[in-house]
């Protein structure tokens, strides 16, 4: 039986991160702060502590602290990408008190961890294996008056086939996984040429949160497990738990060619 706790039941992110880790520059981290100022503007993070869940790279870590949180705890339950996360912390000399550790969702506990302003969890709680659950623990460690930023995979059409594509992937090869990167990236540059636009161009203007595009399509085509939602069921659930929308990018569902996009949600819990 699978055990969600434990990091071996989840693909490798961590070893992705790492590796982009390294890419980590001024650029790269104001694009990572331009993406949480849309989401919260810039007068609600000073004084505000901060949880990163799924804490990858330590790059949004980096870019609260520059935001002027006052305290900063980053969980992963990967190994690897807590040790990228205090890397990359140490090696910029953030002045905020924090700490990352290797720590599971589903072990959060308000009573042992308490309650924060800022709850961030960006494109991992559809990795969990149990979504609605994860979305539930991450919204407890809310204070009261605090926001919950999340970010989910949107439902698509092609759902099914996702799925199955990210359990292969995330246990083949290397050489296996490299000959799927290169046909899917193929295939999305013959789609973009489709429209009149260059790969070479998409790829040197890629600035989604400061990500990088060759990273972002591994961590696509490996992330498992999988789950989708559409907007108005997160709504739902999150209102009954005592939160109301502060701000929502969201779109329909669509059939999902090359993959699902995220869409962003900011609920804040009732003071």
């Amino acid at each position: 039986m699978t055990n969600l706790k434990e990091a071996r039941s989840h693909f490798a992110f961590g070893k992705n991160w790492g590796s982009y880790a390294a890419l980590i520059d001024d650029r790269r981290i104001a694009q990572a702060k331009d993406g949480l100022l849309r989401l919260i503007p810039a007068e609600q993070w000073r004084g505000r502590s901060f949880l990163d869940i799924g804490c990858g790279s330590g790059l949004h870590a980096l870019a609260a602290a520059d935001l002027g949180v006052s305290r900063i705890l980053a969980l992963d339950i990967d190994a690897d990408s807590v040790a990228t996360t205090r890397a990359v912390l140490t090696e910029r000399k953030v002045a905020t008190p924090w700490q990352s550790e290797v720590r599971s969702v589903f072990d959060l506990d308000p009573g042992r961890l308490g309650t924060f302003d800022i709850v961030y969890s960006w494109g991992v709680l559809h990795h969990t294996g149990s979504m609605w659950e994860a979305i539930d623990k991450a919204a407890a460690l809310v204070a009261p008056g605090g926001l919950l930023a999340i970010a989910l995979y949107r439902r698509t059409r092609l759902d099914p086939f996702w799925k199955t594509e990210k359990r292969l992937y995330a246990h083949a090869p290397r050489f296996v996984q490299s000959v799927v990167r290169a046909c899917y990236i193929a295939v999305f540059g013959l789609g973009l040429l489709a429209t009149g636009r260059s790969l070479a161009r998409y790829v040197a203007n890629y600035q989604t949160r400061g990500m990088d595009f060759y990273h972002d399509v591994h961590d696509w085509l490996g992330g498992y497990p999988y789950e989708s939602v559409l907007a108005p069921e997160v709504d739902e659930r999150l209102r009954k738990l005592g939160f109301t929308a502060e701000r929502v990018f969201a779109r329909p569902m669509d059939a999902g060619l090359f993959g699902s996009a995220c869409d962003e949600f900011v609920y804040r819990l009732k003071g």
